[in-house]
C-alpha cells in the first residue's frame, strides 16, 4: 500500500516537472516568435493577451481560442504568419490570465460583450480588423461580427460551434447522454484522469498524437483546479441562449467570411459549413482532409496560409473597388 502510494506521488511529481518544462518551452517559443504578453485593465476587469507587430497596411488580426484553451494555442499558426502582421491573441473571459467573474460573462453574448470591451481598451478598432475564432471562439467571433459589423473587415471561423448541423457527431451523442443524465456523467471535454485526457485528444483530433502517460497526468493535474470553472462555462455555452447563437446571428454578418473545417471533425460536424454557406452564399469554405476538430494543432501551416490568402484577397478586392469608383 505504502509502495503504491509512493509510486503515485513520485509519478505525480515527475509529471508536474515535465509539464513545467513544457510551459517553459511554450514561453520560449512565444519569445522566439516575437510575441509579448501584456495585460489590459478596464473597470476592475483584466484581460491577458499576447501580441506581435504593429498596425500596418494589412489588417490587424484578433484570434479567439476555444473552450478550456488559452492564447498560446495559436502559436502553431502564428509561426507561419508573416512577422510584419499585427497579431493579437487574447485569453477568453475567465480563461488563463483573464479575469474570472460570473456565469453572465461565460455565455456567448457575455463573451462577445467582454471581447468588445477588450478591443476598445487596446483601441484595436481604430481601424477595421480581421477576426479569427475557433470552436467556442468561432461562435463568439461570428456573433461579434454580427453585433459590431463596422469594426470587422473580414473574418475566419474555424470549426465554429453554435450551428444546428444536420449530421450528429460522436460528441453530440455524448451531449445527449449528458442531458439524459441531468449532467451527472463526466463531460468529455473536462477530463479528470489521464485516460479521459487521452479520450479527449482522440475526440478532438483526427491526427493521433503520441502523448506520454506522465504528460497526460500533468495536464490533468494542471486543469483539475479549474474544472469547476470549465463546467460553468460548458453549461453556459450549451444552454438555450448560447448553443445556436452563431446560426441565430448569421443573417446579420456583413463582413467577408471564410470557413475552415476538418472533414473528420467529431465535435462539431463538418455539415455546419454547408449550413453557413447556404445562409451566406458569398462565404469561402475550405475543408481539410484527414483533419478533425483541432485544426489549429493538426494543420497549422495550411490554416495560416488559408487565412493569409483570404485577407490578401479581400484587401485586393477592396482596393479594386476603390479604384473603380
Amino acid at each position: 500500500m505504502h509502495l503504491g502510494s509512493d509510486q503515485r506521488l513520485l509519478s505525480s511529481r515527475v509529471s508536474v516537472v515535465k509539464l513545467r518544462s513544457n510551459l517553459l518551452l511554450c514561453r520560449y517559443w512565444r519569445r522566439t516568435l516575437g510575441l509579448q504578453v501584456r495585460y489590459a485593465d478596464c473597470g476592475g476587469y483584466r484581460f491577458c493577451y499576447s501580441y506581435r507587430g504593429k498596425p500596418g497596411l494589412r489588417p490587424s488580426i484578433l484570434m479567439l481560442h476555444g473552450f478550456s484553451a488559452h492564447k498560446d494555442m495559436w502559436l502553431t499558426v502564428v509561426k507561419y504568419l508573416p512577422k510584419h502582421l499585427h497579431i493579437v491573441c487574447v485569453d477568453m473571459p475567465g480563461h488563463e490570465g483573464t479575469t474570472r467573474t460570473n456565469t453572465e460573462d461565460y455565455s456567448i453574448q457575455g463573451q462577445v460583450t467582454r471581447i468588445h470591451q477588450f478591443v476598445e481598451t487596446i483601441r484595436l478598432n481604430r481601424k477595421q480588423f480581421h477576426l479569427v475564432g475557433t470552436s467556442m471562439g468561432g461562435n463568439v467571433a461570428g456573433v461579434y461580427a454580427a453585433c459590431y459589423p463596422s469594426e470587422i473587415c473580414s473574418m475566419t471561423l474555424i470549426c465554429p460551434d453554435g450551428i444546428r448541423h444536420p449530421c450528429e457527431t460522436k460528441f453530440d451523442n455524448h451531449l445527449q447522454d449528458l442531458e439524459h443524465s441531468n449532467y451527472t456523467l463526466n463531460i468529455p471535454l473536462i477530463p479528470t484522469t489521464p485516460e479521459e485526457m487521452e479520450d479527449m485528444f482522440r475526440l478532438c483530433s483526427h491526427v493521433r498524437f503520441k502523448i506520454p502517460q506522465q504528460i497526460l497526468q500533468g495536464l490533468v493535474d494542471v486543469r483539475q483546479p479549474h474544472n469547476t470553472f470549465y463546467q460553468e462555462v460548458f453549461m453556459e455555452i450549451v444552454g438555450e441562449n448560447s448553443r445556436y447563437a452563431l446560426q441565430d446571428h448569421l443573417h446579420l454578418i456583413t463582413a467577408p467570411l471564410q470557413v475552415i473545417w476538418g472533414r473528420q471533425d467529431q465535435v462539431v460536424d463538418v455539415s455546419g459549413a454547408t449550413v453557413i454557406a447556404e445562409m451566406l452564399p458569398g462565404c469561402r469554405v475550405d475543408l481539410l482532409e484527414n483533419c478533425g476538430h483541432s485544426v489549429v494543432m493538426e494543420r497549422p501551416c495550411r490554416t495560416a496560409k488559408l487565412i493569409l490568402e483570404f485577407i490578401i484577397l479581400q484587401q485586393n478586392a477592396r482596393s479594386g473597388t476603390k479604384k473603380s469608383s
